[in-house]
């Protein structure tokens, strides 16, 4: 089993990966932080190489752009983790990955929002909680 925390490139992810740390210690288990690249995108990314370049990107070297914000959120804060660049639907590839390595416990980040909104999540974060039987812990961001 693993934790797995889900990192965005343009939220917050300090408290995210300091939650799933704490989570792996108190269990035991090893921390994979994860970072999904969308299909939009993916698709710019296509697009900006096929116009430079005239060839496509590897499906490999965009993951490993998801890996490299996945690594360099757990470099941030200074702790041990795996990271693990993923490509697709963010929930989607987030549920799969969690399932493939059998995750106790998945935690992504809340967005701040109005009082009203407060009782909203992130459309990713309200995805994965409405899919996936794992345990899911939503951290708030305040800097969000």
């Amino acid at each position: 089993m693993v934790i797995i925390a889900a990192v965005d490139q343009t939220e917050p992810n300090d408290d995210v990966v300091r939650e799933g740390r704490r989570l792996a210690d108190a269990f035991g288990a090893p921390l994979h932080v994860v970072h999904a690249l969308d299909r939009s995108t993916f698709i710019e990314l296509e697009r900006g190489q096929v116009e430079d370049k005239g060839e496509t990107v590897p499906l490999e070297e965009v993951r490993g752009m998801g890996q490299t914000i996945a690594s360099e959120a757990l470099e941030r804060i200074g702790v041990e983790g795996t990271p693990v660049g993923l490509v697709g639907e963010p929930a989607e590839e987030i549920i799969d990955y969690a399932d493939r390595n059998d995750a106790s416990h998945i935690v992504l980040g809340g967005r701040s929002r109005s009082p009203v909104g407060k009782a909203l999540f992130g459309s990713v974060t309200q995805s994965v909680l409405l899919n996936t039987s794992r345990p899911v812990v939503s951290v708030h961001n305040e800097e969000a």
